[in-house]
């Protein structure tokens, strides 16, 4: 049993508690835990649809976005300059543990 904690608001305001492996990327440990991200894609940040929002204290510890990456993040209606992630690229870290994200809104 991991000791990865992650508080996830989803798209319906509900909280959830869940563990995240650390061989697991962001998007898998929401998509395993049944969460409602669609991760099109499987995880080659070729979609945004495991668009999710870090808060700030969390975010500006995680290192700068890929330009692919970025580039679809910015074409997201609900795109954030300091907070928008793809799940998908953001492997498990320390600085994630114990953090709250948020899934952005479906488009």
């Amino acid at each position: 049993m991991s000791n990865n904690k992650l508080t996830v608001i989803d798209r319906e305001g509900s909280t959830h508690h869940l563990e995240w492996e650390p061989d697991q990327t962001l998007m898998e440990a929401l998509r395993d835990n049944d969460l409602s991200v669609l991760a099109s894609c499987g995880g080659t940040a070729s979609c945004a649809t495991c668009h999710v929002f870090v808060e700030k204290e969390v975010f500006d510890t995680l290192g700068e976005r890929s330009e692919d990456e970025l580039e679809l993040l910015v074409e997201a209606e609900e795109y954030r300059e300091c907070g928008s992630r793809l799940s998908c690229q953001l492997d498990f870290s320390r600085h994630l543990n114990g953090a709250t994200v948020i899934l952005a809104p479906e488009e």
